[in-house]
């Protein structure tokens, strides 16, 4: 059974390789979207050993960040930064998580964890450096019940 999710997920991320050139040519986000799912879902499952919530939770957030990664960036760039993003929602408060790619680069920085009601939320900070221009971008993600992060 884990077999057959890690394969299915990997047969649509060779699929959406069309999808995520077009979110490179600048017209939308959503191949960002959709490559980041795919790619937060193959880690959600080998992460929790093939557990459905952690397939979908890794999927839903990583799809999340694609989205918000792909607004400032490169698509070269965007792997590098994806990692990083996704560590500061699982990392510690204040620590800075930077990605490196020659001359773009940039850092995600959780700045502040609280309860909205019962939902746990996260400030955020993102900074990119593209082409000698600086991109800062701020936000907030909470949690919903099954793990996963909704970004408001």
């Amino acid at each position: 059974m884990k077999l057959a999710i890690l394969t299915t997920a990997a047969l649509l991320a060779l699929g959406t390789t069309g999808a995520y050139a077009d979110a490179c040519s600048g017209r939308d986000h959503t191949g960002g979207t959709i490559a980041g799912g795919v790619l937060g879902g193959v880690l959600g499952g080998v992460l929790s050993n093939g557990n459905g919530v952690g397939i979908i939770g890794g999927a839903l957030l990583g799809g999340l960040a694609g989205n918000a990664i792909s607004r400032d960036m490169d698509c070269e760039d965007r792997p590098y930064a994806a990692r990083s993003y996704d560590e500061s929602f699982h990392g510690p408060i204040g620590r800075r998580y930077a990605w490196n790619r020659g001359p773009n680069h940039g850092y995600i920085v959780t700045n502040r964890e609280y309860y909205r009601g019962p939902r746990l939320c996260r400030d955020f900070t993102q900074v990119v450096y593209r082409r000698g221009r600086e991109f800062d971008r701020g936000g907030t993600a909470c949690r919903r019940r099954d793990g996963s992060w909704e970004f408001l």
